[in-house]
């Protein structure tokens, strides 16, 4: 058995900080839904994760802005273009983490919603995960495309999705490539928050856990990485970030400052991770 999203403030952030925070995210900066990083969505994520609970007015806006994007007419065209070799190449974490967000605020019987978690179903690659690469001669599924649906569709209740899913995550011991033994990418080892659509090992090891639990003998090793990261303080912290501070010139410019907050959260999550697995 997994365990359920917490709907609860993370215990390592303060009050205030967490209410400024919460307040920040819930303001409309009036652009696109998935402007990175300032959009709807990521604020609907960012929301859920600080545990704002069933009838956040903020993050209610931001799901109903998500999902009228989601399930547009143009967006919807333009997926059914992108089918090769009998695979849909879709960016399935869009849908997947918007779904385990509405599903957190208790939106899981919204039709839209109920539409997203039907089609992350039936677009399932057949090794068990989702890619958005439209190459046609590109057959493996992609780790950044899969946490997202894999994790939407466990808190919506979808098995034999989730599932299959799961057993594509646990052939890959998480973040190692099943043919080489070796991670499979650098960026899977390096704790960074928010990740956005970025996977990674605390990504994975919570999916994981979210959907069937961390009881897998596969688990052993991603487990132990993620307990060598702690610090003697016993905190985790970010190595890296994907995101620029408010105000910053470019792309990637965040709605907050998440400074200190993202070592707290990434501390909060990663002990949640290893109390589920009995290593605490």
């Amino acid at each position: 058995m997994g365990f359920s999203c917490r709907l609860t403030r993370p215990a390592w952030v303060s009050r205030a900080v967490h209410d400024d925070l919460v307040s920040a995210l819930s303001r409309d900066y009036g652009v696109h839904a998935y402007g990175k990083w300032r959009g709807a969505f990521w604020r609907l994520v960012a929301l859920v994760d600080l545990g704002v609970g069933h009838g956040h007015a903020g993050a209610l806006a931001a799901a109903e802005q998500v999902l009228a994007w989601l399930r547009s007419p143009s967006r919807l065209r333009a997926m059914a273009k992108r089918t090769f070799e009998g695979r849909v190449r879709r960016c399935a974490t869009q849908d997947g983490l918007a779904l385990h967000a509405c599903c957190a605020l208790g939106l899981a019987d919204d039709p839209r919603v109920v539409a997203i978690a039907e089609s992350l179903a039936e677009t399932q690659w057949p090794d068990g995960g989702w890619n958005c690469d439209i190459r046609p001669q590109v057959t493996h599924s992609s780790f950044n495309e899969t946490w997202g649906p894999v994790l939407g569709l466990a808190a919506f209740g979808e098995r034999d999705a989730t599932a299959s899913g799961i057993d594509f995550l646990l052939r890959h011991r998480v973040v190692f490539s099943h043919r080489r033994k070796v991670v499979a990418h650098p960026a899977f080892v390096k704790l960074r928050y928010p990740p956005y659509w970025h996977y990674d090992l605390l990504a994975g090891l919570r999916t994981v856990a979210a959907a069937v639990g961390l009881d897998d003998p596969r688990l052993e090793k991603p487990l132990g990485a993620l307990e060598e990261k702690r610090y003697d303080d016993g905190m985790w912290r970010v190595e890296g970030k994907w995101w620029k501070g408010p105000g910053s010139k470019g792309s990637n410019v965040e709605a907050v400052e998440w400074g200190d907050v993202a070592n707290e959260v990434l501390t909060e999550q990663s002990l949640a991770v290893l109390e589920a697995a009995g290593r605490l």
